[in-house]
């Protein structure tokens, strides 16, 4: 397992570096971040080369990227064009959206996973077709339209709770944005879930778990839902970045100052250290988090083992 664990680490870092380059050189590359800096007016020829030379633009692209990481590995992800430092808007962005998307995840898990299972051990029967309609309308249905839809009748008409989130929200105020940022991937896990379950029932393992007389919550809890957790595993493990960097349209619904808004404003401001900085935090997420998947498949499966 160490051994495994240390090949992968080595594994993601040509992998983040080659990530990280490709979105500093599309970020960079629609159009000069110092003239974006002053929109209409025109500045001054000696005022552009020094901002230039600061910012190191008057150097290749290879170099300033070099330069740019040389930074991040000391902590610094530069400033944005009003003067405050990325790491400040990421120590303000960052714990909001982790607690919304530690919600939206916990809703996937408790809701995907048990409707899917429910669903698949009742395959055919009234629930099951409820399940299976449901899931496809939340799939069919845009993420903004739901969110609004909640948003009007939830907060507006019923009154039930609030229509925005405070600056500091807490645990209640994140419930209804988290169950708009997970509605998709929730009917997602529950489908996957529900089809794995409906696979594995026709296991010899499983047969054999009855067949030797084991109770039957035995049997579903560990031979059967254990060995049907695998994909699913590995969708919420992916879904966790998505999520984090997808939650433009809830956060902007819900009046949220997550990453999802600052990277709004940073794309519609061309504000182009903001979007290098969040995006290259989001590529280490993503890339921990399928480490974890990869791990959690050992638990799962005793029949994995890693060299």
């Amino acid at each position: 397992m160490g051994r495994y664990v240390i090949r992968r680490l080595l594994q993601m870092i040509p992998v983040f570096l080659g990530t990280t380059f490709i979105i500093f050189a599309m970020v960079y590359a629609l159009g000069d971040p110092v003239a974006q800096m002053f929109g209409d007016r025109t500045p001054d020829p000696a005022t552009v080369a020094r901002m230039r030379h600061d910012l190191n633009l008057d150097k290749p692209l290879v170099t300033q990227y070099v330069l740019y990481m040389g930074n991040i590995f000391t902590g610094d992800f530069g400033e944005a064009f009003n003067g405050q430092k990325v790491t400040e808007l990421m120590g303000e962005a960052f714990p909001t959206t982790l607690q919304l998307t530690l919600v939206a995840i916990s809703l996937e898990i408790v809701l995907g996973i048990g409707l899917g299972l429910l669903s698949g051990l009742r395959r055919g029967k009234i629930l099951d077709n409820v399940v299976l309609i449901g899931t496809l309308v939340v799939i069919s249905i845009p993420v903004f339209v739901i969110g609004y839809l909640a948003q009007y009748f939830l907060a507006v008409k019923w009154n039930w709770v609030e229509p925005s989130v405070s600056a500091d929200p807490t645990i209640d105020e994140m419930i209804l944005p988290a169950f708009v940022l997970a509605g998709l991937s929730l009917a997602y896990v529950t489908r996957l879930t529900r089809t794995s379950i409906v696979e594995n029932m026709r296991a010899d393992y499983l047969r054999t778990a009855v067949a030797k007389g084991l109770p039957r919550r035995r049997v579903i809890g560990v031979h059967l839902l254990r060995n049907s957790l695998i994909p699913v595993v590995t969708f919420i493990g992916t879904d966790v970045g998505a999520l984090m960097g997808g939650a433009i349209v809830t956060e902007g619904i819900f009046n949220i100052h997550g990453v999802g808004y600052q990277l709004l404003q940073g794309v519609v401001r061309r504000n182009s250290p903001t979007v290098v900085g969040f995006v290259t935090v989001l590529v280490l997420v993503f890339l921990l988090a399928n480490l974890i998947v990869d791990l959690l498949y050992a638990v799962l499966d005793p029949r994995i083992r890693y060299a």
